[in-house]
């Protein structure tokens, strides 16, 4: 099947609320800039252009976000970055997808990706993805595990053949998908070594995910089925009415979990990195003699492990591993060890109806 079959499918409705206060409704965290001068759904686009040109790339995002990444994605085509009616996880959204591109091409074979991750390995990258379309040609579902670093208990896991290396440009059969699991059960993976995080990259044709709905979720699958062609003006109107009353579910409960023949990769180094929380940003940030990292004029005295990200000049006297976000109407200061719990300080504000700073 030759590759003008293939399209990207990018997922950007998320809010990113471990990046408050820089990320907002408005103004989330796949089109902010945190390394460099584009922004993390910029730098997806970038990253897909070799395999997937920019008119077989898909965004679906959200009403608040649809106008600004229209802005940032002029080589995407306008009416390919589709605004979800409500917010409905991950499963009903590459449905939705995978109805529009079936429709327009029968033999589409889909990649999924998220908006806002990063890979700095983009050659490697390449292979990976290049090798995952082929398979997906003519397997049912393809997915990309990545070799463990460490013991994440934040992120599910893709469980291979014992034996399986990393590294390997040809699929193997999954044997399991295991959801986030405890610290215990999270090093016990990563010793057996044939566990690798599932980064939430998967391909098959977009025909496969319609009859695995249909399978495995046939409320949604009816309910997108409905729909009228993409191109009918009735479309948005139709969408509008159905799409909230599909299942609130993610793909991985939806379908992956249930799907009977599912392929992997073993992704070895490809510098990935979820951008999970500010501390992932300081992480990957550079830094000065002390550890401390900055966008922006940082002056420090006797202060280590600190990053800052502020439009006007900050100075720290005495302090470590903090993380210091201004805006121009809410300032953050967090130990660097609880960047994960800024999330709740966004349930905080909701809960408090604070929505002039969401």
């Amino acid at each position: 099947m030759p590759s003008s079959h293939r399209y990207a499918l990018i997922m950007a409705g998320g809010r990113g609320t471990r990046f408050w206060p820089r990320s907002r409704k408005r103004n989330a965290k796949q089109v902010l800039r945190f390394f460099g001068e584009r922004s993390l759904i910029q730098q997806t686009v970038d990253r897909l252009k070799p395999v997937v040109p920019p008119d077989h790339i898909w965004v679906i995002t959200n009403e608040f976000l649809q106008q600004e990444i229209r802005k940032q994605l002029p080589d995407v085509p306008k009416a390919q970055i589709l605004a979800e009616p409500a917010q409905r996880n991950t499963a009903p959204c590459i449905g939705l997808a995978a109805t529009i591109l079936s429709a327009l091409d029968p033999d589409a074979v889909m990649g999924v990706f998220p908006a806002d991750h990063l890979i700095q390995k983009e050659a490697r990258f390449h292979s990976f993805v290049k090798s995952a379309y082929k398979a997906a040609e003519t397997s049912d579902v393809v997915v990309l595990g990545i070799q463990p670093q460490w013991a994440e208990t934040g992120y599910g896991y893709i469980e291979f053949p014992a034996g399986a290396k990393p590294g390997e440009l040809n699929p193997q059969a999954v044997k399991s998908f295991r959801e986030k699991p405890d610290a215990s059960a999270a090093q016990r993976f990563v010793a057996a070594g044939n566990f690798y995080w599932n980064a939430g990259m998967f391909f098959w044709r977009a025909e496969t995910v319609l009859n695995l709905m249909r399978h495995h979720m046939p409320k949604t699958a009816t309910l997108l089925a409905g729909l009228p062609p993409f191109r009918n003006r009735s479309f948005a109107g139709k969408l509008a009415g159905v799409y909230p009353r599909t299942e609130n579910i993610s793909v991985d409960y939806g379908i992956m979990e249930k799907a009977e023949r599912v392929a992997g990769l073993t992704v070895d180094d490809i510098g990935w990195n979820d951008v999970g929380s500010w501390e992932a940003v300081y992480t990957l940030a550079r830094k000065d003699v002390n550890s401390n990292a900055s966008r922006g004029d940082l002056i420090v005295e006797d202060s280590s492990g600190n990053y800052v990200d502020a439009a006007k000049t900050v100075a720290l006297v005495g302090v470590e591993n903090l993380v210091v976000v201004d805006t121009p109407d809410a300032l953050l200061i967090v130990d660097r060890r609880r960047a994960q719990d800024v999330g709740k300080l966004v349930k905080t504000l909701e809960a408090k109806k604070r929505e002039e700073l969401l």
